[in-house]
């Protein structure tokens, strides 16, 4: 519903011939964004752009036409500036390919319509907000409240191999992969392995979670308030899904950002908690090598 009232009300500024004020050359730092899917979160503070439905919902746009802007944080909150071409062009028909990257921009600012638009002369990449892992040895801590408001620590957990799967409901790509998570603490949850779902979502929507943890029959903890500074610890960037791989002793061994393939996840998990074989004792035919058949 939200989405197709932008699209409408985008597509009617387009049509429209209003009055526009322009206010001259500008530098601006910001994360370009889809000018639609910036509004399905209520608070951009703490709902960050940029994790998979975002993605998947600035493709959805553009193949509707619809631009996508430059998000500016200041001390009141964000800014947003419809982006068009100028001196520098984009590779493709819009500004897609660098979605959700931040960047800064020389342009030319516009006001119409109570709308900002930045016709873009220059661009530059200025960060990545996917950094790169963290090293394998970290432990890094982790803690959140699960659906009953009880604070709960990945420390508790020590002794016990963790798949640790960062997630929201409202990720589509989250969804897809809960039965196989599902799957995985029912296989492995004999041999010490314990799925835990560390949800985006607010610790205040713990009912509506609760509901879509019973829709779906998930069998593992579900906990609440993971932010994008949480997953940086653990190496994953800040796009969910995202799942990191924890060993007995609390250290992260093995990361995905993306859904997780079941039959990958699966071999690692093997690696850590299928005992290995003994080295085979000599036999007596090897053991006769060494008696002398010199007699006595």
């Amino acid at each position: 519903m939200i989405k197709a009232l932008f699209v409408s009300l985008i597509f009617f500024a387009s049509v429209s011939v209003l009055h526009a004020q322009s206010s001259g050359p500008v530098k601006l730092k910001g994360q370009l964004v889809c000018s639609v899917c910036w509004f399905e979160a209520e608070d951009r503070k703490k709902t960050h752009y940029g994790n998979a439905a975002d993605i998947t919902c600035a493709e959805e746009c553009s193949e509707q036409g619809v631009p996508q802007a430059l998000a500016v944080e200041d001390e009141k909150g964000f800014t947003l500036y419809i982006l068009e071409p100028g001196t520098f062009k984009p590779k493709a028909k819009d500004f897609l390919d660098l979605v959700p990257k931040f960047v800064e921009i020389e342009g030319v600012v516009r006001t119409e319509n109570e709308k900002r638009y930045l016709r873009v002369n220059s661009l530059k990449v200025i960060d990545d907000p996917q950094p790169g892992p963290m090293p394998v040895t970290d432990a890094p801590p982790l803690e959140l409240v699960d659906l009953a408001g009880t604070l709960q620590s990945l420390a508790n957990f020590r002794g016990r191999v963790v798949v640790l799967n960062f997630w929201a409901t409202w990720c589509g790509p989250c969804i897809k992969e809960m039965p196989d998570l599902s799957g995985i603490q029912n296989d492995y949850g004999a041999l010490g392995v314990q799925v835990i779902g560390a949800g985006a979502d607010a610790p205040a929507d713990s009912a509506a979670v609760l509901n879509f943890v019973r829709r779906l029959k998930v069998n593992f903890p579900v906990w609440l308030g993971a932010t994008t500074d949480d997953m940086k610890r653990f190496g994953l960037g800040q796009v969910l899904p995202a799942t990191a791989l924890i060993d007995r002793d609390g250290k992260i061994v093995w990361r995905v950002v993306g859904v997780v393939k079941p039959d990958e996840l699966r071999r690692e998990l093997d690696k850590l908690v299928v005992p290995k074989a003994p080295a085979p004792k000599p036999t007596e035919k090897s053991l006769a090598r060494n008696v002398s058949l010199v007699p006595a």
